[in-house]
């Protein structure tokens, strides 16, 4: 009598579960605020010398008089002789600490609001989205950041004044008690309204420009992501920004940087200062200093927008275990 062989049901055998693939997890907030301000403090070790020129320069020919320095290198091999190497260090706690607040502010805000509002397909955001995102976070960044650029425009400039007139703050945190002790503690926030317009000129510039010269340099074919590429779209960013931006850091520099002679503001506001520029020294002037800003914002602009997605690339790769990451801006 032949065995009959009962058919074994395979409904009962468990289907493999094929393994969804995780999304990548986006930088915390809290380590973008943190890298944008380690960016620009490192940063600014390198350029720091080009900001004092770029101040010295600003303030030469002020009130119509002779033009101190005609030149950026004149105005360096000025700084050496009367005040030695230290002089082209002046001010660099207010540097640093410049960067710490407003830095930080700025470009984690921006950081944050981008990948908020980044478009499914990976791309940045629509330009006049990314615009508005940069005068944002450079306004909200300025105010922080105020009491840390006058503190820097003082310290900067104080070793051309007469000694019997310098203020010879220590650093900055003295300088910042001085002038809430002497002054008060709202001309911490003297120039706050041309600082922040600045700011929002600068960050509406520099941001924006930055991510949308990557993406036309990648999808017409000339460049590909990676380093290179963060090198052309920074200077790019960087000489678009210094076109724009510095009309308003002259008027800025000279309002911050104003004595009271007599109980009397040398000037009465803002535009005050801009009609007196405009009048005694001509509309060219408000580029005074073009080459040391540039010197100073390209370096920065580049080595900040470098660090910047060198740090994020390390997060990403060796905390999120994100292999694929390759740009945040």
């Amino acid at each position: 009598m032949g065995s009959t062989s009962t058919p074994v049901s395979t409904s009962s055998v468990p289907t493999p579960v094929k393994a969804i693939p995780k999304a990548p997890q986006n930088t915390p907030n809290t380590i973008k605020f943190l890298i944008g301000g380690t960016a620009g403090m490192t940063a600014t070790l390198f350029v720091h010398p080009m900001d004092i020129v770029k101040n010295r320069m600003q303030m030469s020919g002020e009130g119509g008089g002779a033009r101190e320095h005609k030149t950026s290198f004149h105005a360096l091999r000025a700084i050496f002789r009367n005040e030695g190497f230290a002089g082209v260090y002046a001010g660099l706690s207010a540097g640093l600490f410049r960067q710490a607040t407003y830095t930080t502010a700025r470009l984690g805000i921006y950081q944050a609001l981008f990948e908020h509002f980044r478009q499914p397909d990976g791309r940045p955001p629509a330009f006049f989205t990314n615009l508005l995102l940069g005068v944002t976070s450079g306004g909200l960044g300025s105010f922080i950041g105020t009491p840390a650029e006058v503190a820097l425009i003082r310290m900067t400039l104080d070793g051309r004044l007469p000694m019997a007139e310098r203020r010879n703050y220590a650093h900055v945190f003295e300088a910042l008690a001085r002038i809430t002790r002497e002054e008060g503690v709202l001309k911490l926030w003297r120039g706050a309204i041309p600082t922040a317009t600045r700011a929002m000129i600068v960050n509406a510039a520099q941001m924006p420009t930055y991510s949308q010269a990557k993406q036309a340099l990648i999808s017409n074919g000339l460049m590909q992501q990676g380093f290179p590429l963060h090198v052309v779209a920074s200077l790019i960013a960087a000489f678009v920004t210094t076109a724009v931006s510095l009309p308003v850091d002259i008027v800025k520099t000279r309002y911050q940087n104003m004595k009271i002679v007599q109980g009397k503001a040398e000037y009465s506001g803002i535009f005050d200062v801009f009609q007196r520029i405009l009048r005694r020294e001509g509309v060219l002037s408000f580029w005074k200093g073009f080459t040391p800003y540039f010197s100073r914002l390209g370096p920065h602009t580049i080595l900040t927008f470098i660090f910047i997605e060198q740090l994020n690339m390390q997060y990403q790769r060796r905390v999120l275990k994100n292999e694929s990451f390759s740009s945040t801006l």
